[in-house]
């Protein structure tokens, strides 16, 4: 188990060619919100933004298209067919298109439990040609449906805090690290188990993250942390080093809000603003 530090997660950075374009730094798409949830799919989008992704592709739910467009300038926003405010199953073919030339995905963050977000996962899981990141609804609804992760031929990280690793079929009566260690191996993926002490595993290859503090549990933070690691993901960066890069990024820029403004009134917001500072 390697105890992540500051100097180790700023060395996996890539170094930002001074001759690139926005392709340059990754084009990622990213499937979040619904009614009620447009929060999620903000947070989501500007925690890739922050951390350097060239280009971000935001789809979301028609009837919260107009929300997320005017609050999100540099994300490129677009409408998918719509079911009582979530996804509908119509929306697969248009997610088909969009995941053509993608460097990274994520999906899940606000986007409810509809037949139209089942099938949105089951598409991009099968159909993305790239790395995956599944997050929040994606994880529960991954729970009830394990068998979409056979078969892939591409890296896929989860990022489930303790009650979605219980849903994945992970022990919490158990070791935390070795119960992380085991479901990674079992599910053929990179696995964020967080928490205190973040762990991220293959099931070879263990991180904790020591970074973080619990201003941090509130709603919004994890949707942050899923847009990171897509991003780094999309920047080039190896699934367990994107993944533990964000996390270590994600919690310092937590622990610099608790300095300056305290736990108590903190909020992904915040995270968001100071992120910046510490990716130079």
């Amino acid at each position: 188990m390697v105890e992540l530090t500051g100097e180790q997660a700023l060395a996996l950075l890539p170094d930002r060619n001074p001759y690139a374009h926005k392709g340059n730094f990754g084009r990622i798409l990213l499937l979040c919100g619904s009614r009620g949830y447009t929060g999620s799919a903000y947070l989501a989008a500007m925690g890739a933004l922050r951390a350097g992704a060239g280009l971000v592709f935001l789809g979301v739910p028609e009837s919260i298209y107009a929300i997320e467009a005017v609050k999100l300038n540099e994300a490129i926003v677009f409408p998918l067919p719509d079911a009582d405010g979530a996804l509908s199953p119509d929306a697969v073919a248009l997610i088909e298109d969009k995941l053509t030339g993608m460097d990274a995905v994520l999906i899940g963050p606000g986007l409810g439990q509809s037949s139209g977000a089942l099938a949105a996962l089951e598409t991009v899981l099968r159909e993305a040609k790239c790395p995956v990141v599944v997050d929040a609804d994606g994880i529960n609804l991954l729970g009830k449906h394990k068998a979409l992760l056979r078969g892939r031929q591409y890296p896929t990280i989860l990022t489930p805090h303790e009650m979605e690793f219980a849903r994945l079929g992970g022990d919490t009566s158990s070791d935390r690290a070795e119960a992380a260690i085991n479901l990674a191996r079992t599910l053929g993926c990179v696995l964020v188990r967080k928490g205190r002490g973040t762990l991220i595993t293959d099931g070879t290859v263990s991180y904790r993250n020591l970074t973080g503090n619990p201003g941090m549990a509130v709603g919004g933070s994890g949707d942050v942390l899923a847009g990171i690691i897509t991003a780094f993901l999309g920047q080039g960066l190896g699934p367990m080093e994107a993944a533990a890069c964000g996390c270590w990024f994600h919690g310092a820029a937590g622990d610099l809000c608790a300095r300056e403004l305290g736990q108590y009134g903190m909020l992904p917001t915040d995270m968001l603003a100071v992120l910046p500072r510490l990716l130079k």
